[in-house]
């Protein structure tokens, strides 16, 4: 099959050789065009998207040497090379390498339709939209076929009608692998014609027969042929739309209002549904289960790390969040995540982290514009922004009313506790706690530039403390450094080393 890879995706597998004057014209472009094993295609995965094929006719793309597949051998030989290459079919998924991930490949491979159990904000979405790179780049459809019918192989009689009366004449079109992933968030709302169809009125009434399958207007389903369809929050779908959709998951044809469509749709259908509502809200019923080959669950990270590469990839930061920062959030989410005040069944999402890192660096940019500081970087004092704004994230377990604030303030020192653990375990805090002796405090608010707090430091003589403090954590500018320093006397506080006095404006240290 003529097909590549693009962007983060995966390339095209066991592509055709090109032999006609199609592969001279792309030789001279300087195109290196597939063999028949595992290379490259019309485009390198590691690139943009490649131009459209140049080829326009049925008559063509069989001197091309195109060779069809069906859906599920495009995705697992694409799936299967590269793997093979070494390649991460998966791009931008974290915490998934040992659990989630191999059950999806021997899914797909085994070409089975999916569903994903998993609380909200498990990146359940995130990875089904990543399943469009394992497509080829570019495939081939008729051209104006209302539902990407391949050229070989019309299925609606008026695309048969069409091939038999133009021959090898037929216009061939392309669609990029984006335009054959469709998603479709499930509602209460959502109607068999939505999904699967219904008769047209204004075709009936322009005089079309009943019983001519030109009257029907294809759903959603129909329309992905030779695609992918993601339905999110599956059981959400009311039980009689479930319904419609057990010929489309078995038999791979749909019925529109007693007419049968022998359409032999060739679609990869792949669901999301949060455990809770699976339960409770709604429920997968029972025979559409039994059509879904691979029921797989998703987590939250395993590993800290995995939990502050989703921050750092999906966090839209308008400033310099320093990764202890970042880390201190992910800790906090950890905690959240395994305390008993919590409403663990409901989950705490990973957009509650992406969301704090996000005002986090708001309140640091709005700092530097109010006091005109040359750059802006967030630091511990900022981090109790991001507490007033996520309580609604949370959903608290019954009894803990008028008690949010304070176990949101008791898990976000823990977290703290534990960064400054890690990054600053061994160094010899005594010299500070000495310096601040009763007389001598430290100032820090919203409101404080870094250099001011910087300058407001006690000096430490020959210590070096505050450069141990800073390299520790990788800081080399003023506000990095401030970020630093900030959560040395944080932790101190922590530990009973020294007091701490706050009010809405500032922070005291000493």
């Amino acid at each position: 099959m003529l097909g590549g890879a693009a962007g983060a995706g995966v390339e095209g597998g066991a592509a055709s050789v090109i032999k006609s004057r199609v592969a001279f014209a792309a030789f001279a472009r300087g195109r290196q065009w597939a063999g028949p094993s595992i290379q490259r295609g019309f485009g390198d995965y590691r690139g943009g998207v490649t131009e459209r094929p140049d080829i326009f006719t049925l008559g063509e793309l069989r001197a091309a040497g195109h060779v069809q597949k069906d859906l599920r051998h495009e995705i697992r030989d694409n799936l299967l090379a590269a793997l093979a290459e070494g390649r991460d079919p998966w791009p931008g998924m974290f915490g998934f390498s040992r659990t989630v991930l191999p059950q999806l490949e021997r899914a797909l491979i085994a070409g089975h339709d999916v569903v994903l159990l998993g609380e909200r904000g498990q990146g359940k979405t995130r990875l089904l939209r990543t399943l469009v790179g394992l497509l080829d780049e570019w495939s081939p459809v008729i051209e104006g076929s209302e539902l990407n019918e391949h050229p070989y192989e019309p299925i609606t009689e008026q695309s048969r009608a069409r091939a038999l009366a133009e021959g090898d004449r037929l216009r061939v079109g392309w669609r990029h692998r984006s335009e054959r992933y469709v998603e479709k968030l499930a509602t209460p709302d959502t109607s068999v014609a939505d999904l699967i169809g219904d008769v047209d009125p204004m075709r009936v009434a322009e005089g079309r027969r009943l019983g001519d399958p030109e009257t029907i207007h294809y759903g959603l389903v129909p329309r992905s042929n030779r695609g992918i369809i993601g339905i999110n929050e599956l059981p959400d779908l009311a039980e009689r739309i479930q319904v419609a959709m057990l010929n489309v998951m078995e038999e791979r044809d749909i019925q529109i209002r007693g007419y049968v469509l022998r359409l032999p749709l060739d679609v990869l259908v792949v669901a999301s549904a949060n455990p809770e509502d699976y339960t409770n809200r709604g429920r997968i019923i029972t025979p559409l289960k039994d059509r879904f080959g691979a029921e797989i669950r998703t987590h939250y990270p395993i590993e800290l790390d995995d939990e502050v590469a989703v921050i750092e990839q999906e966090g839209r930061l308008v400033a310099d969040v320093p990764p202890v920062i970042l880390e201190i959030l992910a800790r906090y989410t950890r905690a959240l995540r395994q305390s008993p005040a919590i409403n663990q069944g409901s989950g705490v999402s990973a957009r509650f982290a992406i969301a704090g890192a996000e005002t986090v660096a708001a309140a640091a940019l709005r700092r530097a514009t109010v006091r005109g500081e040359d750059e802006a970087v967030a630091r511990i004092v900022d981090l109790g922004s991001a507490v007033d704004v996520l309580t609604g994230k949370i959903e608290f377990e019954p009894g803990e009313e008028g008690r949010e604030d304070a176990i949101l303030e008791h898990l976000l020192r823990t977290a703290t506790a534990e960064a400054v653990r890690e990054h600053y375990r061994g160094i010899d805090f005594a010299p500070l706690v000495a310096a601040l002796d009763g007389h001598t405090t430290v100032t820090t608010g919203e409101q404080v530039t870094a250099r001011e707090f910087l300058a407001n430091l006690p000096p430490l003589d020959a210590s070096n403390l505050y450069d141990k403090v800073s390299a520790r954590v990788g800081a080399q500018t003023d506000g990095q450094r401030a970020a630093a320093v900030e959560l040395a006397l944080e932790g101190l506080f922590l530990a009973r080393r020294i007091s701490k006095e706050s009010d809405d404006e500032e922070t005291i240290y000493g």
